[in-house]
């Protein structure tokens, strides 16, 4: 018998996973709710680290590869912290000779581009799931159109408010932290350029103020595509209240006003419609459930903060792992195996992350002074720094 499998949902992972499943001989479709493919042309760039460029490497075909390569652009090679005032608490580089290993940074629009090429009779667009059902043996899955279509297996890729989640396990959560992040991008112009500190446009920092806040600021320029690279900068803090009618730009300015003039300069000169509000939410772990021919796959079933910048990663590695079963045993074998790979280390990944976002935003003055010191004895001792740093590079 041959083996159909149907994705809901035309994001990173679910297209990741369909590129897999076609290139091993297996029938796929998507069913995407967006009308377009044009819809999702927003968003900020993505940093793939070496678990997703693997994934990557291994769905996707050769020349699909070299065209991910040749569009990625750089993001900064190491990673800085730094204290409100722009001093330097520890900067972890890369070593001399592997500027990236196997880290890549690119555009979000791109990516899915990429992701869709070679699928024009795989994906349907403008179909949004509203149930499914086993019937004699296999999955019928329904759509608001009124159209369906039948499977062997079912996939729910459709992000942190999955439908498909919503039956699958409706048991399944995600909680509000109570953090509030905004985000925003400066353009890297030759006039921005003219003021910035070389060191913001280097690579990553992570700012640990005085304060149970935290900024994040990370560089992406292009692959020599004539385009403009920007800053990307989020500010976060745990109960960060955001007026009705006043923008979140003014708000951050607020917030930083006493911080060093660059780091206000940065939030000021960001275009309004470049910054926005993220309420930060994440999953709530769920216990092992009994395999069936219906799964879910990246933030549909692991959603997590965006503090670690992990969660399409974990998604290409969700696609990588199961496109790997789905080739090789039985249906129901390569679902119970795929999500008990996939409950470890994705709901690890979650934990971590939400580890993370507590730190960004702590009120522990203490612990925040003790952290401070702790990096910058990392800086003043080169060797306990390549011990704690050796395997993290600028992940």
């Amino acid at each position: 018998m041959s083996l159909h499998v149907a994705v809901v949902g035309g994001g990173v992972g679910g297209l990741c996973l369909a590129q897999g499943l076609r290139r091993n001989g297996v029938s796929v479709s998507v069913h995407e709710r967006d009308v377009t493919p044009t819809d999702r042309l927003q968003g900020y760039r993505l940093h793939i680290n070496p678990v997703g460029a693997r994934a990557l490497h291994e769905c996707l075909p050769p020349e699909l590869w070299e065209r991910f390569v040749a569009t990625t652009g750089r993001g900064g090679d190491g990673f800085g912290f730094v204290d409100e005032r722009l001093r330097r608490l520890l900067t972890v580089d890369n070593p001399a000779g592997e500027p990236s290993r196997g880290h890549h940074s690119v555009s979000r629009i791109t990516l899915r581009e990429v992701l869709l090429t070679g699928l024009d009779d795989v994906v349907e667009f403008g179909r949004r799931f509203t149930r499914y059902e086993h019937v004699d043996g296999r999955v019928a899955v329904h759509f608001a159109d009124g159209t369906s279509t039948r499977c062997d297996v079912l996939v729910g890729a459709d992000g942190a408010n999955s439908a498909v989640r919503a039956q699958y396990l409706p048991h399944a959560e995600r909680v509000d932290t109570g953090i509030t992040a905004v985000a925003g991008r400066l353009p890297l112009t030759p006039r921005t350029r003219a003021w910035l500190p070389p060191n913001l446009v280097a690579h990553a920092h992570s700012v640990i103020p005085r304060a149970a806040a935290g900024m994040f600021l990370a560089p992406h320029e292009p692959a020599g595509d004539g385009r403009d690279g920007y800053l990307m900068w989020a500010y976060a803090a745990d109960g960060l209240v955001l007026p009705p009618g006043r923008p979140p730009r003014d708000v951050v300015a607020d917030a930083v006003a006493g911080w060093h003039p660059d780091l206000l300069r940065v939030v000021r000169e960001s275009p309004h419609d470049s910054v926005s509000r993220w309420p930060i939410r994440t999953s709530a772990p769920v216990a092992p459930w009994p395999a069936t021919t219906v799964t879910l796959l990246g933030d549909a079933i692991h959603s997590m903060t965006p503090m670690r910048g992990i969660g399409a990663n974990v998604a290409l590695r969700d696609a990588m792992t199961l496109c790997r079963n789905l080739t090789e045993r039985e249906p129901v074998d390569a679902v119970a195996d795929y999500e008990r790979r996939m409950r470890e280390y994705g709901f690890a990944a979650v934990a971590a992350s939400l580890r993370s976002a507590r730190q960004f935003v702590s009120g522990n003055a203490l612990g925040r002074v003790a952290f401070k010191s702790v990096l910058r004895l990392f800086e003043a001792v080169p060797p306990l720094k390549r011990a704690a740093f050796r395997d993290h590079g600028v992940d």
